[in-house]
This record gives C-alpha cells, structure tokens and sequence, in this order.
C-alpha cells in the first residue's frame, strides 16, 4: 500500500506544475544570490546600517521609488544580514516591518513595533493590543528598546500614508531626549511619493537627518534574470521556453515592475494546473496579465465607497469612449451625473467628486495633475486611468450595486433613464446631509481607501449644485498628505526581523 492510500481523497497531494511555489509569493525573502540589479542600492541601505553592527546608532534613510523596484525587498535582505553579523560581536539588533498603508495611526504603530522588538520574559513588560494610551505605549516601547535591544531598525513601507509624522521625531530623537539609554533606534522610510519629505512639518524636517536613496524601474533583461531565478520553483520541462522572456516583457511595458512579473508568472501556473496541462504556455501567461491587473485594481479598491465606484467608472466610459486619456473634472462630472442617476444613486456635488477623484489619485488608482488656463484664469485638474479601462469596468461591475450599469454601459451620449432622479440638496459645502457629523473624522485604512465609507454609499444625499471647475478645483487643492487623514488601521501587516527568534514572520510588500 502507497504512502498516499490512506489520505482523504478530496485533495491533490502531487503538484504537476510546481516544485516550490513558495520562492513566487511576495512574501517570500529570497537570497542574495536571487537579487537582481541592485548592487548599488544594497551598498548604499548596508552603509546607512553598518554601524549598527557595532551597537552603534545607523543612519536614517528613505528609499524612494516606483511600485516592484526592490525597495522593501533590499531593505529587509539588508537588515536580515546585519542582524546576523551583530549577532558575531553580541550585539542584539532587531527590526520591526509597518506597513503604514494598513497601520498608519501613531498609537498602532508605537504599539507594534514594541510588540515586535518586545520579550518578556527579558523586559519583564508586556504590551497589550488594547487599553493604553499612546503615552503609555511610547513608555512601554522605550522600555523594550532599551532591554531586549542593542538596535531597533523599524521600516516603514508606504510611509507617506502616515497619519501623523510626529511619530517619526519622537523615534528619531528617542536616545537625544533620553527616552533611551542603553540603546539606538534607525528608521527606514520607503515611498513612491519622491516628493513625500517636502510635506513633513518643519519640526520633522529639522530633526530627523537622513540620507535618500532612490530605486531605478528594472528593465526588461533585468526582469528576465529575476524570473529565471525563480524558474526552480516549477517542475523542470513545465516552462515553454517563451513563458520568462514574455513574461518580463509585458511587466516591463509600464515601469519595469517586477512584482508584478512575479505574480503573472505564478498566475500563469495556477492557470495551466487548472487546466490540467502539464505545460506552462504563452497563452497561460496573457490570461495570467489579465487576471493579474484585475486582481491589484480589487485590492486597491476593494471596500471603496459605492459613489467612489460609480465617479471610477464614469471615468472608465469617457477613457473608452474618447482618443483622450485625460479628461477635467467637469466632464467626468458630467458623465457621472448620468452614472448616478442609472443607479438611483443621490448625486454628488461636483466639489465633492473632485474630492474623492484627489483621494483615487494618492490611492494610486488614477492620476492627477493641474493644467494652468493661462495667465489670470486660474488652474483646473485632469484626470487619467492608470489600468486598462476593460479591467477597471470588469472590476467595478462586481458590485452588484453597479450592475444595472452592464447592459448599455458603453452609451455615453448623454440619455438617462427616464424618470431617473437627480437629487441635490442645498448643502453648501458639498457633502451629505446624513454625514456632515462624520465628514472630518478619519477613515479606517483598513479598506485602503481614504474616501468616507458612511457618506458615499449609494444612498447619499447630494451637496451644492455644479460649482465653477475653477471653485471646485481651488478649493479642495490640499495636499495629498492632507486627503490622506488615515484611520486606525490596527490589524496592518507588520513583521520582526529577529533572526535569533527563528521567526521569520513576512508581511506583504517585499518588492514594494
């Protein structure tokens, strides 16, 4: 009798197409000898911690770059391999990974990175997940730092999303204002917004010296060399022989992403097991893509209010439906009335839907710029989609609220159902009636969007009549730092980097 006769038959207990799935999941670490192209990065990330293995304080850094640049990727292979040689010299260093875009409150983050770094059974502390104040939390951390470590490294991802960057002054400045004393602290802040220190206030900027570095798209042969190191995680002979080269190309067609690369190549293999076929194909690779962009567009706006959905797809149809890309706020405006009123949806003031198009646009769903009128006219806003419209409308039309917009959802000529409502109340500032008490308070982030759940749902009541495109764009001109007012986001991903634990706990992110 077989090892495999007596195991539940339900299940598949031989992989045809994989060896090791694993070496393809963003979770996964690899080695320094599967890193690609990033010699030069890695040097500068070893340089700004190498006093850290002394027991030194290391160097405060930001990393800068596109999405699937390697940055977290480099930070933690980095951090990995001091932490392994302070461990020669007895020099206790750890790290702790925050995803800001899921935990981006002061209080969420000071706790977790105590957490992180924290063992009892050496602080004599324990932190709690709920129940202190922020001050205490702070207390607790410098408690922790000061008797479980030598160095805490703490990498931020995505830390333009921070609520506050005063977090930022008080870790940077914990050993000067001798919150610590028998320890240091080094932060590393990683970004695709290059422009992200310009926003820190005056108070963070003098205090936290750091070096920047910035991370490179990776071109198609370096996609290439990524992808064949990880050809072993499927079985020899499953790869058809244009799979890799094809796979790169299509990651590298937006901005050399290999993250992206990486999931279409292993969505390919879940598509030709699917199948049942024992080969890898070209043809499993273009319906990976597919799935793939489908896929990351979900996750960005998964939890999006209804209304954020219905003003996305209107841009959708005017990017279908036109030679242009970029379209001002007022014809988006326009078309979205139209949406609404299909949908029985309250429509919105069109101050409020350049709102949410500005909270799409640090969201990284859509793209927004200013376009002066010429001198004395004043400057208005376009727009643009940042997927395949095909699939942002598939996406979109998931929600069952959007599907009456399947049949006829390429007519944008101007009808509407007849009889379709347009309501609009008189309220001045543009927001819903129901929601004016919740209109400032700070969304949860756990849905990865900034857009107020309560007040654009598809019942919302509508703000002021069509303001000017002018009016509407001066003034809800805030920064993206300022629409990005984050939530409490308690359960974010965020891991420890104490190799000496043995837990090597992953987050997402590693080819941020």
């Amino acid at each position: 009798m077989s090892a495999n006769d007596d195991r539940d038959p339900l299940f598949r207990y031989d992989d045809p197409v994989f060896a090791d799935e694993r070496l393809l999941e963003i979770t996964h670490l690899p080695g320094p000898d599967r890193i690609v192209g990033r010699d030069e990065q890695m040097q500068r990330v070893a340089d700004a911690l190498n006093p850290a293995i002394f027991g030194s304080e290391p160097n405060h850094l930001f990393i800068f770059g596109k999405t699937g640049t390697g940055k977290s990727l480099i930070s933690r292979s980095v951090t990995k391999r001091v932490i392994s040689e302070a461990r020669r010299d007895d020099v206790t260093v750890k790290y702790a990974f925050i995803d800001c875009g899921e935990q981006n409150t002061e209080a969420s983050i000071i706790k977790t990175i105590a957490q992180l770094v924290n063992d009892s059974s050496e602080s004599g502390i324990t932190i709690p997940d709920r129940g202190l104040g922020t001050g205490d939390y702070y207390k607790r951390l410098w408690q922790a730092v000061d008797r479980c470590t030598d160095v805490t490294i703490v990498i931020l991802d995505e830390i333009d999303m921070l609520e506050d960057d005063e977090v930022l002054r008080k870790l940077s400045r914990a050993g000067e204002n001798r919150r610590i004393s028998d320890s240091s602290i080094g932060i590393i802040g990683i970004s695709n917004k290059i422009d992200f220190p310009d926003h820190l206030s005056e108070r963070v900027k003098s205090s936290l010296s750091r070096d920047e570095l910035v991370f490179s798209p990776y071109d198609a042969n370096q996609l290439v060399e990524i992808l064949e190191k990880r050809r072993d995680a499927f079985h020899d002979g499953v790869l058809s022989g244009d799979v890799i080269p094809l796979t790169a190309a299509l990651a590298a067609q937006e901005h050399g992403d290999a993250r992206k690369a990486i999931d279409i190549l292993r969505n390919a293999g879940r598509i030709a097991k699917k199948q049942n076929a024992t080969r890898v194909t070209a043809d499993h690779v273009r319906d990976a893509k597919e799935k793939t962009e489908a896929d990351r567009f979900n996750e960005l706006i998964e939890g999006s209010p209804q209304q954020a959905k219905a003003i996305l797809y209107s841009l959708t149809l005017l990017t279908e439906n036109s030679s242009e890309k970029e379209f001002p706020t007022k014809i988006i405006y326009n078309q979205y009335k139209e949406v609404a009123n299909r949908l029985d949806f309250d429509v919105l003031s069109e101050r409020r839907v350049q709102e949410i198009l500005q909270e799409q646009n640090f969201l990284n769903v859509i793209q927004s710029e200013r376009e002066g009128r010429g001198r004395g006219r004043g400057a208005h806003a376009k727009h643009r989609l940042l997927e395949n419209p095909s699939i942002v409308k598939k996406v979109l039309l998931r929600d069952s609220r959007l599907a009456p917009l399947e049949e006829g959802a390429n007519d944008t000529s101007g009808s509407s159902s007849t009889g379709s409502r347009s309501r609009r109340s008189d309220t001045s500032d543009g927001r819903s009636e129901r929601g004016d008490s919740s209109s400032d308070s700070s969304p949860d982030r756990s849905d990865r969007n900034h857009s107020s759940s309560g007040r654009e749902n598809g019942s919302d009541r509508a703000g002021s009549g069509s303001a000017d495109e002018d009016d509407a764009t001066d003034e809800t001109n805030q920064s993206d730092s300022d629409d990005a007012s984050a939530g409490t986001g308690e359960n974010g991903d965020a891991s420890v980097g104490d190799e000496g634990s043995g837990d090597e706990q992953s987050s997402v992110g590693h080819w941020s």
